[in-house]
């Protein structure tokens, strides 16, 4: 150990980075703002505290000592976080918040809420977020115990009109592609589903006032287990489109034709956790990033779905 407190600075370990980002003392000067000389002075200080050569001049341009690669390698971790240490003074003098809640139902697809939440990184490299995940018989409880900042959640129609409408999601009723259901004539009546076991999501609290019917039907808590029970072939069930679409295509899964609802729709919609957080500007841009998501995706697959179509007809 050097002594109780950094013998070097902050300010020499951004020098030597520029120096070797830029190749030579005059253009690091230049990108600093400084003259060569204090440049020079800054690498002859680090190099005499250290006791070590981090860099030589080959021909014009400077070069890192292989103890100098060492040094500057283990440097940038510590100049990066002071980076975001004044990124974030910057924001809580702005008056940004430096954190915010998510509620999420699980049914929301992962690909547009990661493609969201990594622009507002981008955006907002100095806010935390955390994204709590829930299921459409959680949604209103926490809704109701302003649990987060922001929400994706469904609501109940008599409740609906607090938020904004974000998008459907399709529900197949669907069994692994053995399963006895798939033998019997179709359409498929109630009362014929009503013999094979129903694989069903359900939050642990609705698990316990249906245990009297549990007879015919299995019950889980995320979609990832019941998924994996219609595939293992312990029941038929109603799942998202979208996240099965890669075992329909494969043939692991099978839709049933059932003679009821084909397609079941679970509207989603953006709830914000009062009223005054529509002004705050953290929460309403990562409300608005995950509405640009989903509207990218709905046009990127109404061109998918013309260009199916158009298959279809040639």
């Amino acid at each position: 150990m050097i002594g109780d407190f950094p013998a070097t600075t902050l300010e020499q370990w951004v020098v030597l980075q520029t120096v070797i980002n830029e190749g030579s003392f005059a253009k690091a000067a230049e990108r600093l703002h400084r003259s060569q000389s204090s440049i020079s002075y800054a690498l002859s200080g680090l190099q005499a505290h250290l006791g070590m050569e981090l860099l030589h001049i080959v021909g014009r341009k400077a070069e890192l000592t292989d103890a100098g690669k060492l040094m500057l390698a283990q440097s940038q971790p510590l100049v990066a976080n002071f980076l975001r240490l004044e990124s974030h003074a910057q924001g809580l003098k702005a008056g940004e918040r430096t954190s915010l809640s998510l509620i999420v139902d699980s049914v929301f697809p992962k690909n547009l809420l990661f493609g969201g939440l990594k622009i507002f990184q981008q955006q907002f490299p100095h806010v935390l977020v955390h994204v709590s995940e829930v299921l459409r018989s959680e949604s209103e409880q926490s809704l109701a115990r302003k649990d987060a900042d922001l929400y994706i959640i469904a609501l109940s129609p008599e409740i609906a009109v607090v938020g904004n409408f974000l998008m459907d999601i399709d529900f197949v009723a669907v069994a692994h592609s053995d399963y006895p259901l798939h033998l019997l004539e179709s359409p498929l009546s109630t009362v014929q589903l009503d013999q094979y076991p129903l694989v069903v999501i359900a939050d642990r609290a609705l698990q316990r006032t249906q245990m009297h019917r549990m007879n015919s039907m299995w019950s889980f808590s995320t979609f990832e287990a019941a998924i994996e029970a219609i595939c293992h072939g312990v029941g038929y069930g109603w799942l998202p489109r979208e996240r099965i679409r890669h075992l329909l295509e494969s043939g692991v899964l099978k839709r049933l034709q059932v003679a009821s609802q084909q397609v079941r729709k679970t509207p989603l919609y953006l709830v914000f956790g009062n009223e005054t957080l529509c002004y705050d500007q953290t929460v309403a841009a990562l409300a608005r990033l995950l509405r640009e998501q989903v509207a990218n995706d709905r046009q990127g697959n109404s061109v998918l779905d013309k260009n199916r179509t158009a298959g279809d007809i040639e």
